[in-house]
């Protein structure tokens, strides 16, 4: 089967001397997720390119505002993304490398709030018609239970509870957990899909490539749950992939891109003009709860947001002439 990279943590020799290692090491320690390490890490790197650092000696808080000043009048980045560099270069100074960032003195422009897109119940129906198999059921559940792209692609089978309809998201952004509704109508999908995987498994068993990644080192406190139904991914790759961190050979799961694509082709047959992402499909979810009088504080508990301030957003969706608006030309 064709090989895939997996982009997964590699395991890091402690007694390496690389600064990157020792830095990689030193995050992992801190319990932070694997993107915020990628994304750290990736910000270390472009500022010391941008500095021209030869050693850790030469590091400079003061440094950061120039960088950070680039980043804003030579690369045109926007607001965010001096936040993301800053809060990356501040744990890099402050916590990796023990120097004091008080004296620190830089502001960026605060990013103005966006409404967020969200397609009607109408224009959603017309993209799920042009999907059909695993991208559509994946695309089902960022719409009907109001999962992420990267929640669906990590999805696996034991967390889907079909008798009590309900999913559990175990590795949700930010490391947090949370439960959320299960639409009846794609239960026979998923058992359908549950069986697939079943078959893959014994399949996989028979060529001796069965097993799957365990998060949070379960794989040596239960060292036969990987090959366990319940630990499979839900959605997973249609190959085989080399696992950097042990060498072995198996199935990882599916990318976001297998999503994403799928969502660009199916909004392209609809004919609508609107930009759709896998999270409009989100955006959707949440706004539709909002229509049916779902209070505030349960869709931010099913959403996963950690501020309510991230859930009110949808207040502004929600249409005007729900609200008893009516526009004077229709009067």
């Amino acid at each position: 089967m064709q090989d895939q990279s997996i982009q997964v943590r590699q395991t890091i020799s402690r007694g390496s001397a690389r600064f990157f290692d020792q830095y990689r090491l030193f995050i992992r320690q801190r319990g932070l997720a694997f993107e915020t390490e990628k994304t750290y890490c990736m910000w270390a790197r472009r500022f010391i390119r941008h500095m021209g650092y030869e050693s850790p000696a030469q590091f400079k808080v003061a440094d950061i505002e120039a960088f950070l000043t680039h980043l804003g009048n030579d690369r045109f980045c926007a607001s965010a993304t001096q936040k993301t560099a800053l809060n990356a270069l501040v744990f890099l100074f402050r916590e990796f490398l023990k120097k004091n960032t008080d004296a620190l003195n830089f502001t960026y422009a605060k990013a103005k709030r966006k409404v967020p897109v969200v397609l009607s119940r109408e224009e959603a129906a017309t993209i799920l018609n042009q999907l059909t198999g695993t991208r559509k059921l994946g695309i089902q559940l960022m719409y009907g239970c109001g999962l992420r792209v990267n929640e669906v692609t990590r999805l696996r089978v034991k967390d889907i509870d079909l008798d009590n309809d309900g999913i559990y998201i175990m590795e949700a952004k930010g490391g947090k957990s949370r439960r959320t509704l299960l639409p009846r109508s794609i239960k026979p999908q998923l058992a359908k899909q549950i069986e697939f995987v079943r078959l893959q498994l014994a399949a996989d068993v028979e060529v001796g490539k069965a097993g799957v990644f365990m998060p949070s080192a379960l794989e040596k406190k239960w060292p036969h749950a990987q090959f366990e139904l319940g630990w499979q991914y839900l959605f997973p790759a249609q190959g085989y992939s080399v696992d950097p961190r042990s060498g072995t050979e198996r199935r990882h799961h599916v990318t976001a891109r297998l999503f994403q694509r799928a969502i660009k082709e199916a909004v392209i047959k609809s004919g609508l003009h609107k930009r759709v992402t896998c999270h409009t499909f989100r955006h959707s979810f949440a706004t539709e709860l909002l229509r049916q009088g779902t209070d505030l504080r349960n869709i931010q508990e099913i959403l996963g947001h950690s501020s309510i301030e991230t859930t009110q957003i949808y207040t502004h969706v929600v249409g005007l002439h729900e609200r008893g608006m009516v526009s004077p030309v229709d009067l």
